[in-house]
């Protein structure tokens, strides 16, 4: 993540104790985790409060986004034991909500649908009581796939619409806006009960009106809980930050677009995970 950062965007204070705790227990388990691999300024909080977003079908990228820190190439052949290892984790940190998400498997002929099947039901068999949050792809618009996942109820269906559809063909050059509009619209007329969610982040070089359009289209879709987070460029192949919002300026975005069925959440460090588990609670 860049330096010289506005002075309203700082990182939390935490727990150094428990946030290696938690770094260790992970790298000793073999998991990846999305807060690691996409440099995420969020990781050192969560990890001090025993929380992460657990990233499946190892830890390279078929995609190759413009804003992203995750490693771009040729994936690592599919892990059929690391959701018994997940959920020997959750397990094992007695956590009542957890986040799952992946890396984009375009070369899988379900997109990795399987292995989230399989990871929801690990979890489900060692902590049944925990909620279930996934963070999934655009599975190239392949419905059955979705239809997949979704038969096995996990509690929240995130998939990020990441940026705006005119900025969408330059970041996500492999994505397709419509497709991801599609996909949340799907999760409802297979299932009307899985909460879905989304999010984008600002900063790219979006304007006040691409952003409204933005968050009128995840409402069309059927969306009720929307993230908007400041882009912090990861590293320096990354595209550069255009602009920085003031929490003053996400608020405003965020009362302004507001509608009783339809959760924002906004603000420099929101993403999409963060605090997964209050969102899911305050819907």
């Amino acid at each position: 993540m860049q330096n010289n950062l506005p002075s309203w965007i700082k990182v939390k204070e935490f727990n150094r104790k428990k946030y290696e705790k938690i770094a260790t227990l992970l790298r000793d388990k073999k998991l990846t985790t999305v807060c690691i691999e996409a440099n995420c300024p969020n990781r050192y909080e969560c990890f001090a409060k025993k929380t992460a977003t657990f990233m499946i079908l190892g830890d390279t990228c078929t995609r190759n986004c413009r804003y992203c820190n995750i490693k771009k190439g040729t994936p690592q052949k599919v892990d059929k034991l690391e959701g018994k290892r997940i959920a020997d984790t959750i397990k094992l940190l007695n956590l009542d909500y957890a986040v799952i998400t992946s890396v984009t498997r375009d070369d899988l002929p379900d997109g990795g649908a399987e292995q989230f099947v399989k990871v929801i039901q690990e979890i489900r068999k060692e902590k049944p009581d925990c909620k279930i949050e996934l963070l999934i792809s655009d599975l190239q618009g392949k419905w059955k796939n979705l239809k997949k996942i979704l038969l096995e109820k996990p509690d929240v269906l995130n998939h990020n619409i990441e940026t705006t559809k005119k900025l969408f063909p330059v970041m996500r050059a492999k994505g397709n806006y419509s497709i991801s509009l599609e996909l949340l619209k799907k999760v409802k007329e297979i299932d009307k009960t899985i909460i879905t969610k989304s999010g984008f982040m600002l900063g790219l070089g979006e304007t006040k009106k691409e952003i409204t359009e933005t968050i009128k289209d995840l409402k069309n879709a059927g969306c009720e809980i929307i993230t908007i987070g400041q882009y912090l460029q990861p590293n320096e192949n990354c595209v550069n930050v255009q602009k920085y919002y003031t929490q003053e300026e996400f608020d405003e975005i965020a009362v302004k677009n507001s509608r009783d069925d339809v959760k924002i959440i906004a603000g420099p460090l929101v993403r999409s995970s963060y605090k997964a588990k209050e969102s899911f609670l305050k819907k």
